[in-house]
């Protein structure tokens, strides 16, 4: 993005709606729709704001612009994850994070360092949350290189799946030679939700 470019979304997001600044105005029309809708939705946001949280939102903005491209793409990843998350979920993780707030520095340092210690592709698969967080390095093969088309609809169905049966399926993945995972996705995806238990079986038994 362009300086210019960067400035223009910054202004954006600052500046009050009901007052938005030349160059703003000039350049929504040429913005997609959704675009429009949602600079003009943070306007609004902050018009709405009081001077304390016009005064937070600031101190964060500048700490996101300290922060390095590959820091500010992983933050955005983790936001991503996390809007994909249940409810449940959210439930859970936000239980977890509260239990760890409440440990002594040197368990909280003990247990970060045995997380960094993960394989990096181990550590982000935590972030599919904490059932397919614990399963991923088995289904890891299934979901490597998939097509954008087909994440949204996978990661559906393997949440819908009992842990039993992503341990059934996580064994069919290592069975399957790499140029043949692709058919197994497509099956799967395939497969009525109320057969896919007796589908794996009949696939592990052939």
């Amino acid at each position: 993005m362009t300086l210019a470019a960067t400035a223009l979304v910054v202004m954006s997001v600052l500046w009050p709606a009901s007052a938005l600044p030349p160059e703003l105005e000039q350049a929504l029309p040429r913005l997609p729709a959704d675009a429009q809708a949602r600079l003009r939705d943070n306007g609004q946001r902050w018009d709405g704001w009081n001077e304390d949280q016009r005064r937070d939102f600031g101190r964060r903005a500048a700490q996101w612009g300290e922060l390095s491209d590959a820091q500010r793409g992983e933050r955005r990843e983790r936001y991503q994850a996390w809007q994909a998350l249940s409810a449940d979920e959210r439930a859970q993780l936000q239980a977890a994070a509260a239990r760890y707030a409440a440990l002594p520095p040197e368990q909280q340092r003990a247990l970060r360092e045995q997380f960094d210690a993960l394989d990096r592709s181990e550590r982000r698969g935590w972030l599919l949350g904490p059932s397919l967080g614990a399963d991923y390095p088995g289904l890891q093969p299934l979901l490597a290189q998939l097509p954008q088309a087909q994440h949204a609809a996978l990661l559906s169905a393997l949440r819908a799946l009992t842990p039993a049966q992503r341990k059934d399926l996580a064994v069919l993945v290592q069975r399957t030679a790499p140029q043949d995972r692709e058919r197994l996705r497509g099956d799967l995806l395939a497969v009525p939700v109320a057969r896919r238990g007796a589908w794996l079986q009949e696939a592990l038994t052939r």
